[in-house]
């Protein structure tokens, strides 16, 4: 399974803010429509440039085996959903270090196509080119504020998960950190604004504060419902009743039988005790109900090989992390490779809200 992108809503309001200074402030011998149309194209390649260095620096990271499979994609660069156990074992400074001079590399790539624009005498591409060396030379800079989840911010955490070796607690005091730099940012473009009435620099700092706010809110929640979780074992939360169906069986049957029936959202498929694959309701939905009555359990599950598993003394904080990040709702569990009992997404969230309602 690849990565999966996602670009954050904020991105909006980047392309709108960048979209307004190009037009403005580029050259007012072209047209507004045409200066209108360079902000929108330095835009979409800001965000195709930084899409890109996620993959790249990701993949160059992990190589096959890769940790993260999901990325927000953000204007300063992307949020991942790590998985801890993976991220553990990879070179972090290195990594941080890479990401951080990742921003100072494209702007000098920028830069030489300015150059080499001009010297064509190609100055509307030279003007977008330009567009872009500054704006990955504002981000090189904006990335030494400690504020995670800026890069200054992902070495910060480091810091601090080396001298406590708690990464859930460090991650916490990093995003924290974060959310509060980015409301002091929110606060001073007020006060920028109130004392120069200059309204695009506080409309700039206004929307990096609130991105970094944003970002860092969003990974101190999710950080919270993982450490809820802590020290709960799947083979406590695990249920040992399960749909059990041989593979020969159709798909019409199995819907009329037992899904509409009796509210199954998933089967499995066990020989022996030893799990042969396993099947849910949004894959059944994915085929067309003309097809059910010749497509069996066999022709549409995933097989045990390709499927995630569970052991009994895994924690749950871990199980949720690999569900979130393969958008998976059940996760069998084995026992020496026998299947035990199985684990449900809506189990783990149920889970949470109970234990925060105890304060846990």
């Amino acid at each position: 399974m690849g990565i999966r992108i996602r670009v954050h809503y904020t991105w909006i309001l980047v392309f709108a803010l960048v979209t307004a200074i190009i037009s403005t402030q580029f050259s007012e011998n072209y047209p507004l429509w045409q200066r209108i149309t360079l902000g929108l194209v330095v835009s979409l390649l800001f965000l195709l440039a930084a899409t890109i260095r996620e993959i790249i620096l990701n993949t160059a990271a992990f190589g096959k085996e890769i940790s993260i499979k999901k990325i927000t994609v953000f204007a300063f660069g992307g949020v991942y959903q790590e998985n801890k156990n993976k991220i553990e074992s990879t070179h972090l400074p290195l990594l941080y270090l890479a990401r951080f001079f990742s921003n100072l590399v494209i702007a000098v790539i920028f830069y030489g196509l300015y150059a080499t624009f001009i010297n064509t005498s190609n100055f509307m591409m030279a003007g977008v080119t330009q567009w872009l060396a500054y704006i990955y030379i504002v981000l090189f800079l904006l990335h030494l504020v400690p504020a995670f989840p800026l890069d200054g911010g992902q070495i910060l955490r480091l810091i601090i998960w080396r001298s406590t070796g708690d990464y859930y607690k460090a991650t916490k005091i990093a995003s924290l950190i974060g959310w509060a730099i980015g409301l002091f940012l929110i606060f001073t473009a007020v006060l920028v604004f109130i004392i120069t009435k200059l309204w695009m620099i506080s409309l700039l700092i206004v929307i990096i504060g609130w991105v970094i706010q944003d970002a860092a809110g969003n990974t101190r929640q999710r950080i919270n419902t993982l450490m809820t979780l802590r020290g709960i074992r799947a083979r406590d939360i695990m249920t040992t009743e399960y749909l059990a169906m041989p593979r020969q069986m159709n798909i019409g049957q199995l819907v009329r039988e037992y899904i509409l029936i009796k509210g199954w959202r998933y089967v499995v498929v066990v020989s022996d005790t030893q799990l042969q694959g396993i099947l849910t309701v949004q894959r059944i939905k994915s085929i067309p109900r003309k097809r059910w009555a010749l497509t069996t359990i066999d022709d549409i599950m995933t097989p045990s090989d390709n499927s995630i598993t569970a052991y009994p003394q895994q924690t749950v904080d871990v199980l949720l992390e690999a569900m979130d990040q393969r958008r998976l709702d059940y996760l069998p569990v084995l026992d020496e490779n026998k299947l035990i009992g199985v684990v449900s997404r809506e189990t783990l969230i149920s889970l949470v809200k109970t234990r925060a309602g105890f304060g846990f």
